[in-house]
């Protein structure tokens, strides 16, 4: 697990650091001076911080999904009541970013293979990325739908964050396309979980 730890300027600067050189070079080729030299700080001012490479490959991790689940939130809120924007926005979000971003990709789909150190300390978050989505979506769909089942709902938010993951790993459509397929299916699996069974 991650040492739970404040963010303070050098920790963070040194995580955003080791992130653009491994988006850049893979994690292989990272090196903790060439983070340091990047990071503006002293080699040992990264072993202070991470303790070794693996500390900070776990730190990077977690904060790759704290930056994605936290996008999601936002892209989610942006919209105001409007359910089927906010739902189009964050999948819309979540496919494009996980097109661009190979360390997002490899969280969602668990990708493995390859010889990349860091794919193991990614791949672990996938259930902690998939739940936060849905929390996510649980927690923005409750404040729009006061009266809805929390067991329906959480069904629903399972449901969209699970399909839009497949859709990462075997992608068919256009990602406008595929956001707006899902965003109305969101919609409709919403509305269920707001309407009182009979």
């Amino acid at each position: 697990m991650i040492e739970q730890r404040e963010p303070t300027p050098v920790r963070t600067g040194i995580v955003d650091a080791a992130r653009a050189l491994t988006v850049a070079t893979g994690w292989d080729g990272v090196r903790m001076g060439a983070v340091a030299t990047a990071a503006g700080v002293s080699r040992q001012t990264v072993y202070n911080e991470f303790g070794s490479k693996a500390g900070l490959a776990e730190a990077l991790a977690r904060a790759e999904v704290d930056r994605f689940v936290g996008a999601v939130r936002a892209a989610l809120l942006a919209h105001g009541t409007d359910v089927r924007a906010g739902a189009y926005a964050a999948i819309a979000h979540t496919l494009t970013t996980a097109g661009e971003n190979p360390l997002i990709k490899a969280i969602l789909t668990s990708a493995r293979g390859g010889s990349d150190e860091l794919l193991p300390y990614l791949t672990t978050r996938a259930e902690v990325v998939l739940t936060e989505a849905s929390g996510a979506l649980i927690d923005w769909a409750g404040d729009h739908l006061p009266g809805a089942d929390h067991a329906a709902l959480a069904f629903a938010a399972d449901t969209i964050v699970r399909l839009v993951v497949s859709h990462i790993v075997l992608p068919r459509e256009p990602i406008e396309q595929t956001a707006t397929a899902l965003a109305d299916l969101a919609v409709r699996l919403f509305s269920a979980a707001a309407r009182p069974a009979h």
